[in-house]
C-alpha cells in the first residue's frame, strides 16, 4: 500500500528533515516496516495500512512540534515517539519559538501587558523608549498568530521620514528604496523564521512590508497590521491607517514620542491618536519607559541622560 502525506505549509521543511535529511532518517528508522520517501511538502509512505497509520501519527506529532518550536533534532523525535514532551520548551511569559528554537519572550512587565493586551483587543498601541521591545514584541505576536493560523497575513509598515531623506532620493528600484527604512523588521523576522521560510512567505504575500504611503486604499482584513515608528506620522496619515482595519484583523501601533523627525509645525499623528482614542474599548495603550529598555545596559543610561536633559531644557 502506498500513501501520500502532505505537509503542513507553515513548516519549514529544512528544519523538519534535519541537515542532510537526519530527521527524516531518524524517523524512518524508528518505523523500519514502512519505505520512506519525501520531497518538498509532500512524503510517500509505502507499507501496510497499519504501518502507515503508526507513521502517521508519529510524523504529526514531530510536525507539531517543529512548526510550535522552530527546531527539530533527533533527540526530540526519540522523546516525542516516546509519548515525552522535551522540556526545554516549557517557560514562563513565552511568546513563541524562534530560529532554532530560540525562546521569545516577554522579557519585561509592560512586554506582557502588550501580550495580554492582544488577547482582549483589537488595536492596541505600544509608546516607549528606543530598546523597550515594542517593535520585537509586537512582530513575535504577528508571527505567532500566523503560525497559529489565526490570521492569512502579516503586515508591515513604517513611514519613510529618516534622516532628511525622501525615498524619491535613494538609488535602486521600489524594493531597494524603501528597504533600509524597513531593515529593523526584517531583523526581528529573521529571529523568528527560517530564512527559506521567509523569503516564501513574502514571495507568496503572505508577509507584506511598505511603507506607509501604500496603505491607502486598502482594506486588511485576516491580517495582523504592525505600524512602526508611528511617532513620524502626520495626523491624516494615521487616521488613513487606522481606518484601514478589517473583518477578523488587529493592529499594532508602535512609536516613541521622543523620536518625532517631523518638521516642527506638524503634530505627530501618534500623539494626536492617543489622545483622542484613549477611552475607546476594544482598544489598549501600552506605556514602555526605561525599565524596559532590553538592549546593551548603556542604553537605558543614554535615554535616561537625554530626558534628564530635554526636561531641565523646558
Amino acid at each position: 500500500m502506498e500513501t501520500i502525506l502532505e505537509l503542513n505549509e507553515a513548516l519549514d521543511t529544512a528544519t523538519f528533515y534535519g541537515v542532510n535529511n537526519t530527521n527524516i532518517l531518524c524517523l524512518k528508522n524508528q518505523h523500519p516496516d514502512v519505505r520512506v520517501v519525501a520531497r518538498g511538502y509532500q512524503v510517500k509512505v509505502i507499507g501496510s495500512q497499519a504501518s502507515i497509520a503508526r507513521f502517521e501519527r508519529n510524523m504529526r506529532k514531530c510536525e507539531a512540534f517543529c512548526i510550535k518550536h522552530n527546531t527539530l533534532n533527533e533527540e526530540q523525535i526519540l522523546q516525542l515517539l516516546h509519548g515525552e514532551q522535551p522540556t526545554d520548551f516549557l517557560q514562563d511569559n513565552l511568546i513563541l519559538h524562534g530560529v532554532s528554537g530560540k525562546a521569545i519572550v516577554a522579557r519585561s512587565v509592560n512586554q506582557q501587558l502588550l501580550v495580554d493586551a492582544y488577547d482582549e483587543n483589537d488595536l492596541m498601541f505600544a509608546i516607549g523608549p528606543a530598546g523597550s521591545g515594542k517593535t520585537y514584541t509586537a512582530i513575535a505576536l504577528a508571527v505567532r498568530a500566523l503560525k497559529n493560523r489565526e490570521v492569512k497575513r502579516i503586515i508591515l509598515s513604517r513611514p519613510a521620514v529618516e534622516a532628511g531623506e525622501k525615498l524619491g532620493f535613494l538609488p535602486g528600484d521600489m524594493k531597494e528604496k524603501i528597504d533600509p527604512y524597513l531593515q529593523p523588521l526584517y531583523d526581528a523576522l529573521q529571529d523568528m523564521i527560517p530564512g527559506a521560510k521567509l523569503n516564501e512567505y513574502m514571495d507568496r504575500g503572505v508577509i507584506q512590508i511598505a511603507p506607509l504611503a501604500f496603505m491607502r486604499g486598502r482594506t486588511l482584513a485576516d491580517a495582523i497590521v504592525i505600524l512602526d515608528e508611528a511617532q513620524n506620522t502626520t495626523t491624516a496619515q494615521l487616521k488613513m491607517f487606522l481606518t484601514r482595519l478589517g473583518i477578523h484583523g488587529k493592529m499594532i501601533v508602535t512609536g516613541d514620542m521622543t523620536q518625532i523627525d517631523l518638521p516642527p509645525s506638524q503634530k505627530s499623528g501618534l500623539k494626536d491618536a492617543i489622545e483622542r482614542l484613549r477611552d475607546i474599548p476594544g482598544i489598549a495603550i501600552v506605556e514602555f519607559n526605561q525599565k524596559d529598555i532590553v538592549r546593551h545596559h548603556l542604553v537605558k543610561r543614554i535615554v535616561d541622560a537625554y530626558a534628564s536633559r530635554s526636561k531641565s531644557e523646558d
